[in-house]
């Protein structure tokens, strides 16, 4: 188990090092993912990976551990809402507007991808 969350840490910190290496506007931990994804994918297919952290469901057990404990990482956050207590006070109907406005635009940006999706697919399915 410690070796697969070794893994998984290792990749994140690849894909970190390789974004801030090449500056990338996107989270390094996205490309830590997109890496994990691509050593279990060669994993299955080619035998001769499936060792050490890679072997059976090593990674696939860490990581609903982590899933399963995810809830403990919202601590910290929890502690900074209550550190800046004064600041939400002071700003929380702006912060409650912010939020329920980003909300809405959330949903109908969500539907209208939903539905170019749809009809895009709709097209592309009844064309012979």
């Amino acid at each position: 188990m410690i070796a697969s969350l070794s893994l998984i840490l290792l990749c994140q910190l690849a894909g970190e090092v390789f974004v801030r290496g090449v500056a990338l506007p996107i989270p390094g931990p996205v490309i830590g993912l997109m890496l994990l994804l691509v050593l279990l994918l060669a994993r299955d297919r080619f035998k001769i990976l499936a060792r050490g952290p890679l072997q059976q469901d090593g990674v696939e057990n860490a990581s609903r551990g982590l899933l399963a404990h995810l809830s403990l990482l919202f601590v910290p956050a929890g502690v900074g809402v209550v550190q800046k207590l004064d600041l939400i006070a002071e700003h929380g109907i702006a912060i409650i507007v912010i939020l329920a406005v980003s909300v809405v635009v959330t949903l109908l940006v969500t539907v209208a991808t939903f539905r170019l999706a749809s009809r895009l697919m709709t097209r592309n399915g009844s064309a012979p």
